[in-house]
């Protein structure tokens, strides 16, 4: 096979776009009452400090964090511990990886890496898109599969997923912070096979149909060239789109 030293210096720029969409309703649980008793959600904290008196008798009762801990049904999940917000949350975090792109061959696959980190709260999930063209030089666009497929050098390719790949030796599976108990992100099937790469700018590449602490994905891109590349500097940006579920 004969090699092809490019200069192919492709820029892989990974930027975070929140777009919050649906209706957001309003979160409120701060009173519960009947006709005879009243509780407020202020009262339970580390300063929570209150009298409750009949017509002969009076107590005081100072409640802090003791009830710390997790609780978890076929359905439900609860953490318990201080008091958490009533305000609807979609945290997005978007770490560089590594990268081994240099020149390019058409016998040697580049990659590059990076962690998106997702946790939603109050919502009923998310959805995570990569949205971008393909790194591209004078017009000339790389190749992407639209289905799943082996990395293959000497092929023109452009392809992503999120999996812990062997050849190459690249990317990582989902890790949930702090446990599956509370982190419910998942990948979407095209993107979670090892070993198996596609790309469309603006698929969902992973998601949650419920509100959901931190998941970790880590992003694996792969390049490829074929003899029919022609040489130059390709580029490409690329957005990490997380559009959250109310």
């Amino acid at each position: 096979m004969q090699k092809r030293g490019l200069w192919l210096r492709v820029i892989l720029a990974l930027l975070s776009v929140v777009i919050i969409g649906g209706h957001v309703g309003t979160a409120t649980a701060e009173t519960s009452k009947s006709n005879s008793y009243q509780t407020t959600d202020t009262e339970f904290g580390s300063i929570s400090n209150t009298q409750t008196c009949s017509t002969q008798y009076c107590t005081q009762a100072s409640i802090g964090d003791l009830g710390v801990g997790d609780s978890k049904s076929a359905v439900t999940s609860a953490k318990f511990g201080s008091i958490t917000s009533a305000d609807p949350l979609l945290e997005v975090i978007i770490d560089p990886g590594q990268s081994d792109l240099g020149i390019l061959t058409t016998e040697h696959t580049a990659t590059k890496t990076m962690t998106v980190k997702i946790r939603s709260y109050l919502s009923d999930g998310y959805m995570l898109q990569i949205v971008g063209d393909p790194p591209k030089y004078n017009g000339h666009k790389l190749a992407t599969p639209s289905t799943p497929t082996a990395s293959t050098p000497g092929t023109e390719q452009f392809a992503i997923n999120a999996a812990a790949n062997t050849t190459p030796n690249i990317g990582a599976i989902p890790v949930q912070v702090p446990s599956s108990q509370f982190s419910f992100g998942v990948v979407n099937d095209d993107y979670k096979t090892p070993n198996l790469f596609k790309y469309t700018s603006g698929d969902v590449v992973a998601h949650s149909t419920v509100e959901s602490g931190q998941t970790d994905y880590t992003i694996s891109m792969i390049i490829n060239i074929s003899n029919a590349t022609p040489a130059g500097h390709f580029s490409g940006d690329f957005s990490a789109v997380v559009i959250p579920v109310y």
